[in-house]
This record gives structure tokens, sequence and C-alpha cells, in this order.
């Protein structure tokens, strides 16, 4: 489970659209200083923007990052199943050799 978020989406999206629109740009860090937030969290939130808008390419977009979070999820949960599944076939394959002694 992901740790709870420090920050609100509402302040993020405000701080994001506040540097944007701003002309020209501040420094961030002064920026982030009087929205009361880290500077790195607001850089981050600008760079995640632009990712979004697809004005960045070294980044994945939200909905990417997203999609590959849910993806390893998948592949983790289907991960598990298949060593269930090889477990107990190798269980009922010993229970089924004719060659097997009993005792």
């Amino acid at each position: 489970m992901a740790a709870p978020k420090k920050y609100p989406d509402e302040l993020r999206q405000r701080a994001v659209r506040l540097y944007r629109e701003s002309d020209p740009k501040p420094v961030i860090r002064r920026m982030a200083e009087q929205l009361g937030v880290h500077h790195e969290a607001l850089r981050n939130w600008i760079r995640q923007a632009e990712a979004d808008a697809g004005e960045r390419t070294d980044r994945p977009t939200s909905e990417m990052a997203e999609e590959n979070r849910r993806l390893r999820r998948e592949v983790a949960e289907l991960r598990r199943a298949n060593e269930i599944l090889k477990a107990a076939s190798a269980y009922f394959a010993a229970e089924l050799d004719p060659t097997r002694r009993r005792s």
C-alpha cells in the first residue's frame, strides 16, 4: 500500500498552474517557500505536469506510471499463482506415479 500523500492534490494543481502561468518563470525554491512546500516536491510536480502535457520525454506520464504499477501487481500475483500450481502439479504427479513405492 502506498504512503499517504503529504500535500493535497488541490495544492499540487494550484502550485503547478501558478508556476506555468507566471511570466517570467519564478525561482522554484522561492515559490515553494511561499506555498509552504518543499522545493523538490514542487520541482517534481512541475516536471510531471510537463510530462503529462507531452512537453517532456524523459519521464513517463502519470497514466503510464499507473499502468506500470498495475501491471507489476498483476505479474506478482500471477507469479504467486504459478508457484502454487507448480507445487500442486509436483504433488499430484508424485501421487499418481505408478512406479513409486508405497509404504
